[in-house]
């Protein structure tokens, strides 16, 4: 951890006409664009967003021993008491877990035990699938609340929901620090604090899954919201010609058959966003069909760009 921390550092500089704060977390480059005063501010700004991001991710993380996650993950089938902010994200990942109909799970991250995505060939077999599966599911877990329960080889990840959830904190925590416009971008997923005074919009570009970063699908105009993307197109797997999902189905232990390759969706808050986007993917080819469904923005990719241009902000 103390290693961690004297890597952490924050870069602050002008953005034409506006202030740019950059720096690390969650394995993402994240990002503070503001209409500060100066630069005293943007860096006071910045520092607010980065510690939040930074204390959210050493408390949340798997990675990370020591933490509640760590705590629950080894207890070995003893109850854990957790604090009302863990109770909170667990209670989120359970009310996922019904809206999905059991495709959304926070104890399928052990699944990354076989299924790792680094672009190779190497596909687990159904025999090791099956054998992981049996530490994979919610229905397994005794949650009373403040007391979670689980059997030894379980394990609870908020890797699908803790990036959504730091973007709205960190965004909170700004509202009551300044009337400034903020936009917060950790790795992808944003949110504006208020509709800005120097600028009509803040401009956010949807990135397509096949073109450069710097060329962007679609280019939107943000005056207030929230905006979150769920996708493969960095981590997948390919053999004999098949693309294999890191969207796993936690009920199958395989990939989600015909998912598109990314979709974003706006929301009022980033969590909102998050929760649409990823229950979306797990539909698979249903996705968009699910997204109507909810008269909510989005745009889908599903590696060709006229699909991802014909839905309409």
């Amino acid at each position: 951890m103390a290693a961690r921390q004297k890597q952490r550092h924050v870069r602050v500089g002008e953005d034409n006409g506006s202030w740019r704060g950059r720096f690390e977390a969650m394995a993402s480059p994240c990002e503070l664009l503001c209409e500060a005063t100066g630069r005293a501010e943007a860096q006071r700004l910045t520092e607010i967003v980065a510690n939040e991001a930074w204390r959210i991710e050493d408390k949340f993380s798997r990675y990370l021993p020591g933490n509640i996650v760590d705590q629950i993950n080894s207890a070995g089938g003893r109850a854990v008491e957790v604090d009302p902010e863990t109770a909170q994200l667990i209670d989120f990942g359970v009310t996922l877990y019904q809206l999905s109909e059991r495709r959304f799970d926070i104890t399928s991250g052990v699944l990354r035990r076989i299924w790792r995505f680094d672009g190779s060939s190497n596909i687990p077999t159904a025999a090791q699938v099956d054998e992981v599966m049996n530490d994979v599911g919610w229905h397994r877990v005794t949650w009373e609340s403040p007391s979670i329960t689980m059997a030894a080889g379980m394990e609870i990840d908020f890797g699908g929901i803790g990036k959504e959830f730091a973007v709205d904190r960190a965004a909170a925590l700004l509202r009551e620090e300044t009337s400034v416009s903020c936009l917060v971008n950790l790795g992808g997923d944003l949110a504006v604090t208020s509709r800005p005074k120097q600028r009509n919009t803040w401009k956010v570009g949807i990135e397509a899954v096949n073109r450069p970063a710097d060329m962007p699908a679609s280019l939107l105009n943000l005056q207030i919201g929230a905006l979150a993307t769920s996708g493969d197109a960095r981590r997948f797997l390919v053999k004999e010609g098949v693309r294999y999902s890191h969207i796993l189905d936690p009920m199958t232990g395989w990939p989600v058959q015909d998912a598109p390759r990314s979709i974003t969706v706006a929301a009022d808050t980033c969590t909102q966003a998050g929760m649409l986007s990823t229950l979306a993917m797990l539909q698979g080819k249903g996705a968009e069909t699910f997204l109507e469904a909810q008269d909510v923005s989005y745009w889908c990719d599903r590696g060709y760009l006229p699909e991802l241009d014909s839905v309409a902000p």
